[in-house]
């Protein structure tokens, strides 16, 4: 899709980000805990609202905790490459990959400024996040797995336009 890319480890400050002035943040996935990577937690409370900001998988998890919303461990884990997600804006199902043990709690949005996007058609849990505001949005799943095969690649260009619009004033 024609982005240059910056990687950057965990640890990374906020003022390192900041000095390098990304048109957005992309946060990846990763294992384990998501309340275990708490410097993260605060960075990504920093980041918000700055910068435009995509978060999948864990990514998504941290989004979550970061507004204050919760997280918790899945009996079994979301595993596999055909997992029906529901899109609640367009009505649309992507078929998803996913590979994780956490999922954010979707009682825990309603003191939050996210609202749900997309919903597991499995067991109902919370695969999609988004605060217009802050031009922030994740997904539980893994976008870039394609396992649909086409089925989630407009994610990718929904950040891609975010950052055009951020870049040129044109953001709320």
């Amino acid at each position: 899709r024609g982005c240059s890319v910056m990687v950057y480890p965990w640890n990374t400050s906020y003022e390192e980000i900041q000095k390098q002035n990304p048109d957005g943040v992309f946060l990846s996935n990763g294992p384990g805990n998501p309340k275990d990577v708490k410097p993260v937690l605060e960075l990504v409370r920093k980041l918000r609202g700055n910068f435009p900001m995509f978060g999948i998988c864990l990514g998504h998890q941290m989004i979550a905790l970061a507004y204050g919303a919760g997280t918790y461990k899945l009996k079994f884990g979301h595993r596999g490459g055909n997992h029906p997600v529901k899109n609640l804006k367009t009505g649309k199902i992507e078929i998803t990959s996913q590979n994780h043990s956490y999922a954010v709690d979707c009682a825990s949005l309603k003191n939050t400024d996210l609202e749900m996007t997309h919903i597991n058609l499995l067991d109902h849990t919370v695969e999609g996040l988004a605060c217009r505001k802050d031009q922030v949005f994740s997904v539980q799943y893994h976008p870039e797995s394609a396992p649909g095969p086409q089925d989630s690649g407009y994610l990718f260009d929904q950040f891609i336009q975010m950052m055009e619009e951020n870049k040129h004033g044109k953001a709320n």
